[in-house]
């Protein structure tokens, strides 16, 4: 009921009953109290999607949308904000009123696996997309819970990691899109990263936590935990983590209570703790609807359309020598490459969904040709773990560890990857528990087989009473299921085809490093050889256009790993070089979740950039290459010639991957396109970077204040015409460059930004606009947002490298915003 008395509310629980709000119920929801009529909701991971309460495998079928960076490519918070109130849909369609999302961290580095997650290496774009998203998941009655605060921008050792930043570029690079999702789209819900920020925890970090988002800000929400990412009791409740993920409490509960006895939290912190979580549960509207719902799988046409026009609209044309758009008439067609008939859709990690289905790039264009006009040939593979088995497994789960006595539960799984967040099967402790899950396998040709298992918890593989795979001495945990499970083992064994195999995995668990997650994973391929090399080559040498589908997958781009680095996997590189020799018209069509190096850009016409775009992948891709669609996305990451050009990559492990369990933001605040322009290293391809299949002509930049004293705004305006034949999208990109000062400062900025859809000889006006922030830097010894007197150039870019124009403005006066909280090392 709206205007619910919370305070009554709160007067009226005991405090054992306040401090049970303060920990979750189960994996996905919170703690009800029947007897004053306070229900419980339920959260879901997001954010290209809403899982709902199933493991990260099989679940209930959810709409799957552009991943992160995707959304980050298309510089249009009002697309990202339509997305939003569809994802509030897909939420609700789960049972749930709060989604984990949206991810805002930094692209700081080239291979951080959860880049796909994120928007930009750059905080204006980051911060004005996240607002974007979070007003319209919130317009639609769910709530946001913004992540992760703060200082995760890499996954090695990310549970343990100290991120140590400097005040400066945490108040200017890092922090920026938190500050947006509160002050300016009011989330109702942050999440506190699991690694330490400058020695401390996040989860323990007054200075961030209280002295920062709750006072400074005005931050009326709820802080929640990482899962599992918290570590103590009257530590968390005092630098003010209000609720502790997931459920049941571990360092909450009756320690929570004691604590409060024995006077280590007083009584209006546990108050205040539980006074925002009744107001979460009201914002979202849990007081009026109690009941949380079953899970839904919708698979609604309108977001299919949505998800079909945001993949298009993300897809960057990184080069074009005039073969894009394709003319396909009386063509035939190649399609070549490990992602040509896999649809890469979505990153790895809690970000994955079980989607409503997947449309492969081949399969997005078949519709389009005619018979035999399309064909296709991997050529070489690019997968990091074998290919997964088909399933269904069948899987017995004893309560004893030694796969004896009688069976506690059969359980039944569609696939080869089986996952367990909680228990296993009821009464049955993790401590105690083995299984062994069977399937069948019918090969398809004659030829030495290769299985992968990968497990959490010793384990063997066996294939018709023969053990191929043995893992259960020196069983260690590797870079697999959040650095839980093991490095993939492998065995191999000779199969005929058409001759039926009984798979079976033996499996003990382990106790999880830092997740209570169980998994075994069996997968199984013939490996690609020269041959498969030699069929791509003769096909690209057959067909009139060549494309080449490559990339990573979810494998590669996931949560829990870094990349290895910036390369293709495998022989992508040298297919790509290949197919270019044999065949002139060659197109390239990447799917990644960030940078690539590309030593074969020359020898190809054209590149596309199409990220992980959603279950639509296929037909977005189609629409981009045929000219059903504009190419309408501009790089929101730097894509780099070497991985050595990189701001991390500095040879000192300190910086990148960390050293004795600290990782040093040395380069500050010269992240992305201001590192490269400081250490004058020209990118492959800046940021901001993408091409059009049609034209574009600029006017000067106007600028309604030339002398400006810190008060209101200032507006530039930049007139574009399309003087081409076709409809088209132009990003007008407006830099901030400072005269120089008493620091060091980026020799320009992203401060604005507009996107502009224009119908052919159709003029538009770009209106951006600039406060006083926007010429300012963060000043470590005055603890405040310093705007010095001088002249600043107003750049107007279609990419960091492409300026259009530029106009100047004198800044009157020393313009000085201070601030509270301190947050330095």
């Amino acid at each position: 009921m709206a205007g619910r008395d919370i305070e009554a509310l709160l007067d009226a629980m005991t405090l054992d009953e306040q401090v049970s709000l303060l920990a979750g119920a189960d994996f996905w929801t919170t703690v009800a109290v029947p007897r004053l009529g306070i229900p419980a909701i339920k959260v879901s991971d997001g954010p290209n999607g809403a899982r709902g309460g199933g493991s990260l495998v099989g679940g209930v079928k959810a709409a799957s949308f552009p991943v992160g960076i995707a959304l980050g490519a298309s510089w249009n918070p009002a697309l990202v904000e339509e997305i939003g109130g569809a994802l509030a849909e897909e939420a609700r369609s789960k049972g749930a009123s709060v989604l984990l999302a949206p991810t805002v961290n930094i692209q700081r580095s080239a291979v951080n696996g959860r880049n796909f997650e994120c928007y930009s290496e750059d905080p204006c774009l980051t911060a004005r997309l996240a607002a974007a998203y979070i007003t319209g998941l919130q317009k639609g009655g769910v709530g946001a819970t913004v992540k992760h605060f703060a200082g995760n921008e890499s996954e090695i050792q990310r549970t343990t990691m100290s991120s140590d930043i400097g005040e400066r570029a945490l108040r200017e690079i890092y922090l920026p899109p938190f500050e947006a999702a509160v002050r300016t789209a009011g989330t109702l819900a942050v999440m506190s990263s699991y690694n330490r920020l400058n020695g401390t925890f996040t989860s323990e970090h007054k200075a961030l936590l209280t002295d920062l988002l709750k006072e400074e800000w005005g931050f009326s929400g709820v802080v929640m935990s990482d899962w599992f990412g918290s570590h103590s009791t009257a530590a968390t409740v005092n630098a003010g983590l209000d609720l502790e993920m997931p459920g049941p409490t571990r360092d909450r509960g009756d320690k929570l209570v004691e604590a409060v006895r024995s006077g280590e939290v007083t009584v209006e912190t546990v108050r205040d703790a539980a006074r925002r979580i009744l107001r979460l549960i009201e914002r979202v509207g849990g007081f009026d609807r109690p009941e949380i719902p079953a899970e839904r799988a919708i698979d609604r046409p309108e977001h299919r359309a949505l998800i079909r026009r945001a993949g298009a609209e993300a897809i960057v044309l990184l080069k074009n020598d005039g073969l894009l758009p394709l003319d396909l008439a009386g063509k035939s067609v190649a399609a070549i490459g490990p992602n040509a008939e896999a649809a890469q859709i979505m990153g790895g990690g809690s970000a994955q969904l079980n989607p409503h289905y997947a449309v492969s790039p081949a399969d997005g264009l078949r519709p389009l040709m005619s018979d035999n006009q399309l064909r296709s040939a991997p050529g070489v593979a690019a997968n990091r773990l074998m290919p997964l088995i088909s399933g269904p497994f069948e899987v017995d789960v004893y309560g004893r560890p030694d796969l004896a006595g009688p069976v506690a539960e059969h359980q039944s799984h569609p696939l080869g990857e089986v996952m367990w967040f909680n228990e296993v099967a009821p009464g049955v402790r993790d401590a105690d528990f083995s299984l062994r899950a069977t399937t069948r396998f019918t090969p398809s040709e004659t030829a030495e087989h290769v299985f992968g298992l990968v497990s959490i918890g010793p384990s063997r593989l066996m294939v018709d009473g023969r053990t191929v795979v043995d893992i259960r001495d020196g069983w260690t945990p590797g870079d697999n299921y959040f650095e839980c499970g093991n490095r993939e083992a492998r065995g191999s064994i000779a199969l005929d085809a058409g001759r039926t195999v009984d798979v079976v995995v033996e499996y003990r668990f382990v106790q999880a490093i830092a997740l209570n997650l169980k998994a075994i994973r069996v997968g199984v391929a013939v490996p690609l050889g020269d041959r498969a090399f030699s069929d791509a080559m003769a096909l690209a040498r057959s067909s009139d256009i060549a494309i080449v589908y490559a990339g990573r997958s979810g494998e590669w781009d996931t949560e829990g790993n870094d990349l290895p680095g910036i390369a293709l996997p495998g022989r992508q590189d040298e297919l790509i070089a290949a197919v270019a020799d044999a065949n002139p018209n060659t197109v390239v069509v990447l799917q990644t979740g960030g940078p690539v190096a590309m030593p074969w850009l020359d020898k190809v016409r054209a590149v596309i950039e199409a990220w992980y775009p959603g279950q639509e992948a296929g037909n977005a891709i189609a629409d981009v290459l045929t000219g059903a669609a504009e190419p309408g996305g501009r790089l929101p990451q730097t894509f780099p010639r070497r991985i050595e050009d990189t701001p991390v990559v500095t040879g000192d492990p300190r910086t990148y991957p960390g050293k004795d369990g600290h990782v040093t933001y040395g380069e500050g605040v010269f992240v992305g396109y201001r590192h490269y322009e400081k250490a004058g290293v020209a990118p492959l391809f800046p940021f901001g970077h993408g091409l059009s299949y049609t034209t574009f002509d600029w006017s000067a930049p106007t600028v309604d204040q030339p002398a400006f004293g810190g008060d209101g705004v200032v507006t530039v305006r930049v007139a574009v015409t399309n003087t081409g034949t076709r409809a088209g999208t132009e990003v007008v990109q407006l830099y901030v460059a400072p005269p120089p000062g008493r620091v060091s400062r980026p020799a320009r900025e992203l401060r604005a930004f507009a996107k502009l859809q224009l119908a052919p000889g159709e003029t538009a006006e770009a209106v951006l606009t600039l406060d006083a922030r926007a010429f300012s830097y963060f000043d470590e010894e005055r603890h405040a947002f310093v705007a010095e007197k001088g002249r600043y150039r107003l750049v107007a870019a279609a990419s960091a490298l492409d300026p259009r124009g530029s106009v100047e403005v004198e800044l009157t006066g020393e313009i000085v915003e201070r601030v509270t909280a301190r947050l330095g090392a």
